[in-house]
């Protein structure tokens, strides 16, 4: 029997964008696009809105909220 690792798999930021690009540019649900893409639907879903975020489409003072301290810098 093999252990599974809990630790999340890391994908590259170009990875990153051509996925949300997929998603954005096609008409699929991004949903669709992470199936097609081997990825977690919920992740995709956070990358678009992530970018649309960063593109000054996300809610009114997304950019403008402090980042929470990662969970290392808590210890």
């Amino acid at each position: 029997m093999s252990k599974q690792s809990n630790k999340s798999k890391q994908y590259t930021a170009e990875f990153k964008r051509d996925a949300v690009a997929l998603a954005l540019a096609s008409d699929k649900m991004p949903t669709e696009a992470a199936r097609d893409l081997g990825v977690s639907a919920g992740g995709v879903c956070n990358w678009v809105n992530q970018a649309k975020t960063h593109q000054g489409q996300g809610p009114a003072g997304a950019l403008l909220k402090k980042p929470r301290p990662s969970s290392r810098s808590r210890r």
